[in-house]
């Protein structure tokens, strides 16, 4: 799969289908209606992906029963094989990417099976080159996101995928708060990444509001990935961080008009700016009558408006030159009036 060249969107459902088929297939139509070009779940198994006592993050435990593990929380969200392929199944019918973040190789070998496209690596699985070796050697092109990560780590990690054979890979910028403060961004760290290691550049959003992921397209940035919710009412613990629909289209409507501001980076007048020229810019005009055969001098003349005539940055050409005709009070010169 090669991208377009214009960013692509991905609605990060993750989680915030609360495992429920119903809400997930809502969120899909939600997301394909706000303009997203891709849709993202999360594919795991709770047993392989977390001890059954560990703890969870501190923006889960505020979304979540304070008593519940992380592996209770986990596997109240968990999807089955068969509705992962219903899912993929649905937003091929619709006309929307299907993306899904492996946590597990058992999880990435059924996801190959259904035959996803792209690969999409959380942050938190960036050391795990298992994985990497497991998911590189699919061929496919992988989104790999950087939340947490020193540069050495991601030279690592891509190193790694690579080598395994993976396909073309993009790098997300990531800071991995929920919400993240908007002082921790670092959207300049995308050009440090895109210098570094001279692959396509994106940016994971975790901030409030849609203002951080409009910039990073203004930077350069050709992914765009913010968790999306039908409501961020809803239990759960990713609702809170994410964006509704209203909200999501309006941040998907902003990104377009980003790209069409951005440009070719070619400095000239655009072609709207043409007609205002001669309206706006100025003219050498004359301020007393010359006589024919007259010597212009500075005194003969000014610059006003409307720039249909000679310029002003030819001032000094004119002066002292001869009229070829008689020239009245505020005529333009043209260089047929001179010689």
């Amino acid at each position: 799969m090669t991208f377009s060249t214009t960013t692509f969107v991905i609605a990060e459902v993750g989680v915030n289908h609360n495992g429920s088929m119903e809400m997930a297939l809502a969120l899909i139509d939600e997301a394909h209606h706000c303009g997203a070009d891709a849709v993202k779940f999360q594919t795991f198994d709770p047993g392989r992906l977390v001890t059954r006592h560990a703890a969870k993050a501190d923006y889960q435990r505020q979304a979540t029963p304070d008593d519940e593990s992380q592996y209770a929380m986990l596997k109240a969200l968990a999807l089955s094989e068969s509705q992962f392929a219903r899912l993929h199944d649905y937003c091929d019918r619709v006309g929307i990417e299907f993306l899904s973040s492996p946590f597990e190789e058992a999880s990435a070998s059924m996801l190959e099976a259904l035959g996803m496209r792209v690969f999409k690596i959380p942050s938190g699985e960036i050391t795990n080159l298992t994985l990497l070796d497991h998911i590189g050697a699919f061929g496919k092109p992988v989104i790999l996101s950087t939340g947490m990560c020193h540069l050495a780590e991601v030279e690592t990690a891509l190193a790694r995928l690579q080598r395994a054979g993976a396909g073309e890979v993009t790098l997300l910028h990531c800071v991995t708060e929920y919400p993240a403060p908007y002082e921790a961004i670092n959207l300049a760290a995308m050009a440090t990444l895109k210098a570094a290691f001279g692959v396509p550049v994106g940016y994971s959003d975790h901030t409030r509001g849609i203002e951080i992921p409009i910039a990073a397209v203004a930077m350069g940035a050709t992914i765009i990935e913010k968790h999306f919710t039908l409501d961020t009412m809803l239990p759960g613990p990713d609702h809170a961080a994410s964006l509704a629909p209203d909200e999501f289209q309006r941040m998907v409507q902003s990104i377009r008009h980003v790209e069409l501001a951005r440009g070719d980076g070619r400095k000239r007048p655009a072609p709207c700016e043409q007609a205002n020229m001669d309206v706006v810019r100025k003219s050498i005009v004359v301020t007393r009558p010359v006589a024919a055969g007259e010597v212009i001098t500075a005194s003969h003349l000014a610059v006003k408006r409307p720039g249909t005539g000679l310029p002003p940055d030819l001032l000094d050409s004119v002066i002292g030159r001869r009229a070829s005709r008689s020239i009245g009070v505020d005529e333009l010169l043209d260089w047929q009036d001179v010689s």
